[in-house]
């Protein structure tokens, strides 16, 4: 089981999405607990290392924990617990983020398995168009 930690940011019904150097999908920004890590301090480093901004703590909200095969990893599966949150900053590709774009529902095809799973969740939630 991979386990991973990821944000739902939606802006007008599109959904940031990130795509790291080298891979050819998109994935929600986020990633991989240090050992010790909660949580919450996983995503403020993830997201500080990956687009350059720092989520605010006290307004993460539980969005959903999605289960799916790992892209790459075959027979692996991937574990995402989802959190939004507001942030300060403004929202750069850094580390080893190539770029990033806002996607709706018709990207679906461009996504993780397991994003495509919670990109399905947040359409039937009338949350992405």
């Amino acid at each position: 089981m991979i386990d991973k930690i990821a944000w739902i940011h939606l802006v007008d019904g599109r959904i940031l999405s990130t795509r790291s150097c080298g891979k050819d999908v998109w994935y929600l920004p986020g990633g991989k607990r240090e050992p010790g890590e909660s949580d919450a301090e996983t995503l403020v480093r993830e997201i500080r290392e990956e687009l350059d901004v720092e989520i605010t703590p006290e307004s993460l909200t539980a969005a959903g924990v999605f289960e799916a095969e790992a892209h790459g990893h075959p027979g692996r599966t991937v574990r995402m617990t989802c959190y939004t949150a507001e942030y300060r900053g403004t929202l750069k590709a850094s580390s080893e983020i190539e770029e990033l774009t806002w996607l709706a529902y018709a990207d679906r095809d461009r996504v993780s398995a397991v994003d495509k799973i919670i990109f399905d969740h947040l359409r039937a939630a009338g949350q992405l168009t």
